[in-house]
């Protein structure tokens, strides 16, 4: 008995050895990176500028496979599904995060199927209005939607954030606007220069030139302080409506039960590659500020950020597809 047990606790050691090993090697070959969007899109432009420092921080080429359907919710769903070993990562956006999980049966459970690696980027949204309005602050807009002005508020999609924040502006602001869903962002910011729509929940890429040019104005920023390139508009919070934060956000995850030695890795490399200067330069320009954590973090603001979008999606009555 006494060599049977000895042979076993050996062949435990010798187990627990070389499971320690293997974390300390990785990665021994290449990375699955999913981005769950088409080629061309921002998350896709995301991915592709972190991956070269990536590949040499890890040593490994890290692979971007796109494989987008349901609003990124069929990428992702693949990270879930894939063998916790650090081999198939995803980029992840807020909507297949904390969002649709209270709209839709999902395949999989974010809080509990996913392993958080880092949030990469977020932009807020700008409330935007044709330039025929005649209301130049947050206080002008909600006391004439008062008093029985016809205004209308479009958004890029139901069920995206933008959505929600059209939807918590009506809630906090106390009026009832007509929310008008869109494709995509650039029709919207198109049918505003042409006064076919008076408000729009806009984000920075395909708003950016059209407010610099006065085709259309910026109302108000959703995030906790001004927007750097548009540092003439002010914040939600500065109009009177405190608290009103929103934003569209990015992160890294990986399926449930990955080793947590693989998980500081893969954050490692990542925030690393996102705080270099032409990552960081890149990211601004285009509207999207770089936002790293750690992997703790993230998982924390995953949990808050999805229980602030139930509770608005609640309080709406916001119904999924």
């Amino acid at each position: 008995m006494e060599r049977t047990f000895l042979r076993i606790a050996l062949a435990a050691a010798s187990f627990y050895l070389s499971v320690g090993a293997a974390h300390a090697a990785y990665p021994e070959r290449p990375i699955r990176f999913i981005v769950p969007f088409p080629p061309g899109g921002s998350t896709d432009v995301i991915a592709r500028t972190l991956q070269p420092q990536a590949e040499k921080l890890l040593g490994q080429p890290v692979i971007i496979e796109n494989r987008p359907g349901a609003g990124g919710t069929t990428g992702i769903d693949a990270v879930a599904k894939s063998v916790p070993d650090g081999y198939t990562i995803g980029m992840a956006a807020a909507g297949a995060l904390v969002i649709n999980p209270h709209l839709q049966a999902m395949p999989f459970d974010p809080l509990k199927d996913l392993t958080p690696i880092t949030r990469v980027v977020e932009s807020p949204f700008i409330l935007a209005a044709t330039p025929s309005l005649a209301a130049d602050s947050l206080r002008d807009l909600i006391a004439q939607a008062n008093n029985g002005s016809s205004f209308t508020i479009g958004y890029g999609g139901n069920g995206t954030a933008m959505h929600l924040t059209a939807e918590m502006f009506n809630s906090r602001a106390g009026v009832r606007i007509g929310l008008v869903p869109y494709r995509g962002t650039a029709q919207v910011v198109t049918d505003l220069i042409g006064g076919h729509l008076t408000l729009g929940i806009v984000d920075p890429p395909p708003s950016l030139s059209a407010i610099r040019s006065g085709q259309i104005k910026g109302i108000a920023v959703s995030w906790e302080q001004r927007f750097p390139l548009l540092p003439e508009i002010p914040t939600f919070e500065e109009q009177g409506l405190s608290g009103f934060h929103a934003t569209g956000w990015f992160g890294i995850v990986a399926p449930a039960g990955c080793p947590a030695e693989i998980v500081a890795k893969l954050n490692r490399a990542f925030v690393a590659a996102l705080r270099a200067d032409d990552a960081m330069a890149r990211m601004r320009a285009a509207g999207m500020e770089p936002t790293p954590m750690t992997a703790a973090e993230f998982a924390s603001y995953i949990q808050a950020e999805s229980q602030k979008w139930g509770a608005t999606i609640a309080r709406a009555g916001v119904k999924g597809n």
